[in-house]
């Protein structure tokens, strides 16, 4: 009981530390807040609310269908325009999207001939331009080939496929991209802020005056994991319930609090490194040096950039051994498709073994390097 009093109210001087260093609540405040909505609303991957414009020169019904294909959330309405206004709006960036359509369009499609259709694209709007005139191209085929099979009475297909996206129906990027930005913020934090702790105690002259006080190294590594691991869970969930659902309006399937628990779990291995490479850095810009080498490779291999199913399979296998892979992966389950406990398990399990022992390699190394200071 000594003991987990002794971890206890050294977890809550870290945490008075914490308050009153401005810096390390500033970057929490950034991190799950302004960096979740610039990463969510900034990589944005597919077409949103394109303005297009359409000069119908055929009035057919073919041209009335293309012009009624553009729907949204990926095109706004089409606008009627005369041929004449096409260069004067595209230059005052008022459509990023303008399709002439010929005259006699119609009768030269049923007449076999392969007709022209103008598409104006204003490249100016970069990822916009590059997709959505894709998706314009994809539109008129499917209208002009939907008109040439009702017409002419063709057979339907012996197999209709029906494509149906789970989970983000529109596959929308900022919804994936919201929570992978808090995941690795998670990481970040709890490697930034553990390593953190250890070198402003020697920085500060603190750590000694721990170790001359009836401490072990044990109780001091413990207070500062459980300490900096509450922070983060904390600002986790604040940043789930208040950025990504109500700022963003990212529906979350699964439970906030099941996500949570396997963030606690996970904290005591991410927080273990920090305390790590804290041991080894003799000031907050070498901590900074390593954090980089550490958190890189762990981020950029985790599965939140790229799926494992896309790196090489012997990547893939080895990669196992990372608990960041297993916990982007029951935070996927669990926040995209409401995955419950009964599902995750096998990865809190193996998220926990891992942690474990990274927590005794950690403490032995803290062990000795305070033996060495004292």
């Amino acid at each position: 009981m000594q003991k987990l009093s002794n971890i206890f109210w050294l977890g809550t001087k870290e945490l008075r530390s914490f308050m009153h260093d401005f810096v390390l609540v500033a970057l929490v405040i950034y991190t799950f807040s302004l960096a979740v909505v610039a990463q969510a609303q900034s990589s944005a991957q597919e077409v949103h609310n394109a303005s297009v414009a359409i000069v119908d020169e055929d009035q057919s019904e073919l041209s009335y269908r293309i012009r009624r294909a553009f729907l949204s959330p990926y095109f706004q309405a089409p606008q009627l325009i005369a041929e004449r206004d096409v260069v004067p709006l595209m230059n005052a960036g008022k459509y990023t999207f303008v399709i002439d359509i010929p005259p006699k369009f119609e009768a030269d499609v049923l007449a076999g001939h392969q007709p022209a259709v103008q598409l104006n694209v204003d490249a100016t709007a970069m990822v916009q331009a590059g997709l959505g005139s894709g998706y314009a191209q994809q539109i008129i085929s499917d209208q002009i080939n939907a008109f040439l099979s009702h017409l002419e009475g063709s057979p339907l297909p012996p197999v209709d496929l029906v494509v149906r996206i789970a989970f983000n129906p529109n596959a929308e990027t900022g919804w994936f991209t919201s929570v992978m930005g808090i995941i690795n913020g998670i990481t970040m934090l709890a490697i930034v802020l553990a390593g953190a702790a250890i070198v402003r105690e020697r920085e500060h002259g603190t750590l000694d005056h721990l170790l001359v006080m009836p401490l072990t190294p044990f109780e001091i590594a413990m207070s500062k994991i459980w300490a900096n691991s509450l922070i983060i869970t904390l600002a986790a969930g604040l940043s789930l319930s208040l950025v990504v659902k109500d700022v963003l309006n990212v529906p979350i399937a699964g439970s906030i609090p099941l996500f949570l628990v396997g963030v606690a779990v996970y904290l005591f291995f991410a927080t273990t490194i920090g305390i790590f490479l804290g041991t080894i850095a003799r000031s907050m810009p070498q901590l900074g040096l390593l954090y980089l080498l550490v958190y890189l490779p762990l981020a950029m291999l985790s599965g939140s950039n790229t799926p494992l199913e896309s790196m090489p399979p012997c990547l893939a296998t080895v990669l196992q051994v990372s608990p960041t892979v297993h916990f982007v992966a029951f935070a996927q389950a669990i926040l995209y498709r409401g995955a419950g406990f009964n599902v995750v398990w096998p990865e809190f399990v193996i998220i926990a073994l891992i942690g474990v022992l990274f927590l005794l390699l950690g403490i032995l190394r803290f062990r000795k390097v305070t033996a060495v200071a004292a």
